[in-house]
């Protein structure tokens, strides 16, 4: 997974990678690496949501105030997350459909998948900066582990999106080209 050497977290990328290809198929080329990464983000911030829920929940009703609030905000910042990854994907998409024109067009919805991802990215440090510097139980401490994930495996899409957006901006740029 030579891929990966382009992103923050390498082992994390080489193992989410090696686990899709072994149960599905072969990666064909960076668009499609670009569309897993964003994929195993997606899943991983939807599984994260779905724990958040669910301890948010329980604290409400357990009223541990100060522990409460800061799961919740972190719960809103991975809801935020789930739903710009969302967005990421479907923009993703878009610049598939339109493979056979390269142009300006494309380079628009590029730019709205790197701005879904940089986002989806910003929300999940947020969750996991919310808790610098407090004392931590071991569920404060697994929120944090979660959210971190989430962050780590968004980085390393956004940076193989960036790959397969650098291939298409190079591509127009070739295309557009007056001799």
């Amino acid at each position: 997974m030579s891929s990966c050497n382009e992103t923050l977290y390498q082992d994390i990328c080489i193992r989410c990678l090696t686990k899709y290809v072994n149960n599905y198929s072969t990666i064909d080329g960076p668009h499609h690496l670009a569309q897993v990464a964003l994929s195993v983000s997606l899943s991983r911030a939807l599984h994260t949501k779905g724990y958040l829920m669910k301890l948010t929940k329980e604290l409400k009703t357990i009223n541990t105030k100060r522990e409460y609030q800061t799961v919740q905000d972190c719960a809103n910042q991975i809801i935020d997350s789930v739903d710009q990854l969302n967005q990421a994907i479907k923009e993703l998409s878009r610049c598939s459909q339109r493979s056979s024109t390269i142009n300006d067009d494309l380079l628009w919805h590029i730019s709205n998948v790197e701005t879904w991802v940089s986002t989806a990215l910003t929300d999940a440090s947020s969750c996991v900066y919310s808790f610098t510097g407090i004392r931590m139980s071991k569920r404060m401490a697994s929120i944090k582990v979660k959210a971190q994930n989430v962050a780590e495996v968004t980085s390393n899409a956004l940076a193989l999106f960036r790959r397969y957006a650098l291939s298409s901006q190079q591509l127009v740029a070739r295309t557009t080209k007056k001799p």
